[in-house]
């Protein structure tokens, strides 16, 4: 195993200085908002509500938590149900606008409440301000300090029990059901929100709220010079690490994690909707949310084309999938297009492949089903492995293929899959994270000690039967294309199939290669060699070096760069998505 060169904390650099500590941040307000009657500090839903009042409350101003000014939580529940619906793992992504969680008749009323000086607290805190200026015309538009923070974060909370939902509390529920409120509603509803409110320019102040006693505070032009300069060059987000079932031991070294852990069996490498940036100045560290640059540049950071079909959507992901010492990934098939739109809400499914960054003699991937099956019988077999009647035998139905180092297996949506023990897999995919139907999962339990959510009855809806050994050899496992190799550089096309949009290029190199983003962004990992210097061939930006396993992203409006091997021979894998030319 290499030594570890992993850099698990990549930054942007801004001016300034980052602000530390309640007690200067309180202060920095305080002088900077001397005048004014009424402020807000808007809050992202997963903050500790709780320690941001507290701090403000020193300031001797009146606090008007937002909370106070919602609608009853049996009148958010009936609103939200819909989408929320009784499954215990999916809902439909919502469409519901964040003014509809308040009550009219309590704004209206407040307004016979709201002594100046006053200081409103809450996720909405700046509408309920605009609100309050519209009903009482003595009040201006309140100058906003908005506290953001990554989603990440809001899981370990959510994991700890320690945070309500927007409108409700819902701390009891299981940190499944929490977190499918936040991806289906609530995140949807205030990033929306937030988008707004940036786009407006009423936010003075930036507060990251990712660590309960250690908040820290950037303004308003700090924040959009880091974004600013992040949309405009290579960058990394910040790795999250997780443990697994089904965890190995391979990141542990590669990528230098704390040994005492039993396992790593996830890394988001590459999520912008879930990951982190920072920015630093002097030394110091502020977090947000890595979708904030997609929101803030995403005509910059995706490219026209890209961002005209997507939107304010990051549509590639890059995660590492380790069962080095390990166990099997469970038996899967992810929901077609069709199906995604239609139960789900969402504009497009989780197509995917499999490139294996390393793996042990005995590894071995699952993929397509094999020739002749009773797909009846199949169907029954996973059902009564689901009731704990049999153990299923995957290998009477499903391809088990031998998987070695530098394989890129395809699945795109509809396909069995499933990587073995004793592999290293970077999963290039599409953006949607949860949307997959677990057939199998060899008769273990999660981490919880509960047996994981099975969904073989809509698993059955989505397999295409079609794909089976034939198609799998031809179309989908190591499927390579030669398109250069000559003066120390092979070029391959490696995938994805006709089926999914995003096209990967792999590059063997020993001497500088030059790459274009063709007016869409590229996301790499160095699949190969301990490091590399990534350059723009118009001078674009400074010099940024990249180490063995480490995914980064090309901007759209980088234009052509160049990578250069540090150390010997190097190699990249390098997703866009297909445009027309």
């Amino acid at each position: 195993m290499r030594k570890s060169n992993y850099d698990k904390q990549p930054s942007t650099h801004i001016d300034g200085k980052v602000i530390c500590g309640w007690d200067k941040i309180v202060q920095t307000l305080a002088e900077a908002w001397a005048d004014e009657p009424v402020w807000v500090i808007d809050l992202y839903c997963g903050t500790y509500e709780e320690v941001f009042i507290s701090a403000f409350a020193k300031t001797g101003r009146k606090i008007i938590d937002t909370r106070s000014l919602m609608r009853p939580e049996e009148d958010i529940r009936q609103l939200t149900e819909r989408f929320m619906t009784d499954d215990v793992l999916f809902g439909y992504m919502s469409n519901i606008r964040l003014h509809e969680y308040f009550d009219n008749s309590k704004l209206i009323n407040s307004k016979f409440k709201i002594e100046a000086p006053c200081i409103i607290i809450g996720t909405g805190a700046a509408f309920v301000a605009e609100q309050l200026s519209i009903i009482n015309y003595q009040l201006s538009i309140a100058p906003v300090a908005y506290a953001d923070m990554a989603r990440w974060e809001i899981q370990q909370r959510f994991r700890r029990h320690e945070v309500k939902a927007l409108g409700i509390d819902n701390r009891e529920d299981s940190p499944s059901v929490q977190y499918k409120r936040g991806y289906f509603n609530d995140w949807n509803i205030v990033d929306r929100y937030k988008d707004e409110l940036m786009q407006s320019g009423r936010i003075q102040f930036w507060i990251d709220s990712n660590r309960r006693d250690e908040p820290k505070m950037i303004n308003d032009a700090q924040m959009r010079q880091g974004l600013e300069r992040t949309a405009h060059k290579p960058f990394r987000v910040v790795p999250f690490f997780d443990p697994a079932p089904w965890g190995g031991q391979w990141m542990k070294e590669v990528c230098d994690l704390p040994r005492e852990e039993a396992n790593y069996g996830w890394c988001f490498d590459c999520v912008p909707e879930e990951n982190s940036l920072y920015l630093e100045a002097g030394g110091v560290l502020f977090e947000l949310p890595s979708q904030d640059v997609v929101l803030a540049h995403s005509r910059e950071l995706l490219g026209q084309q890209v961002w005209a079909r997507f939107g304010k959507s990051f549509p590639i992901r890059f995660d590492f999938l380790d069962t080095m010492g390990g166990g099997n990934l469970s038996l899967q098939v992810h929901p077609t297009n069709e199906f995604a739109q239609r139960e789900f809400g969402l504009p497009y499914t989780q197509d995917e492949s499999y490139y294996l960054l390393d793996a042990a003699p005995n590894a071995v991937v699952y993929l397509g089903l094999k020739e002749g099956i009773d797909k009846v019988q199949m169907i029954e077999d996973l059902r009564a492995a689901q009731r704990g009647e049999i153990l299923f035998d995957a290998e009477k139905y499903v391809n088990k293929l031998p998987a070695k180092k530098h394989d890129h297996y395809l699945i795109p949506a509809g396909t069995i899959h499933c990587s073995g023990h004793d592999s290293m897999v970077l999963e290039i995919s599409s953006t949607p994270s949860i949307f997959t139907f677990k057939l199998w999962d060899w008769a273990r339990l999660g981490l919880d000690g509960k047996p994981r959510p099975i969904n073989v009855e809509r698993g059955k809806f989505v397999i295409q039967w079609e794909r089976t050994t034939p198609f799998v050899k031809a179309e989908i496992a190591n499927h390579f294309e030669v398109l250069r190799d000559e003066d120390g550089i092979r070029e391959e096309r490696t995938g994805l199939h006709p089926n999914e949009f995003i096209e990967t290029r792999r590059h063997t190199f020993a001497r500088p290669v030059e790459h274009d983003t063709r007016g869409g962004v590229n996301v790499l990992n160095l699949v190969d060699g301990e490091a590399a210097l990534v350059e723009s061939s118009e001078g674009k930006f400074e010099p940024f070096e990249v180490h063995y396993a480490e995914t980064f992203i090309i901007p759209a409006c980088v234009g052509r760069y160049c990578i250069k091997p540090l150390c010997g021979e190097c190699m990249t894998i390098k997703a866009s998505v297909r445009t027309t030319e």
